[in-house]
């Protein structure tokens, strides 16, 4: 896929757009997964948790759909 622009209309998109939205529903399906099993108490803080796994989803979704 790249990381190159997309027109459409006209408009020039970012995939990194596409990206980010893919990796913010893997993160609320893994959160709450978490937070289902037992392994969700162990979690110290939440807010911190969720942004860093944000994160490293987010890693994860570049880096297999955006290799060029």
């Amino acid at each position: 896929m790249g990381l190159r622009e997309w027109a459409l209309g006209g408009v020039l998109l970012s995939p990194f757009l596409i990206y980010v939205l893919l990796a913010l529903v893997l993160t609320g399906v893994l959160r709450l997964l978490v937070h289902a099993t037992p392994l969700g108490r162990w979690i110290w803080h939440e807010a911190l948790f969720d942004a860093a796994l944000f994160v490293c989803v987010l890693f994860l979704v570049v880096r297999v759909l955006g290799a060029a």
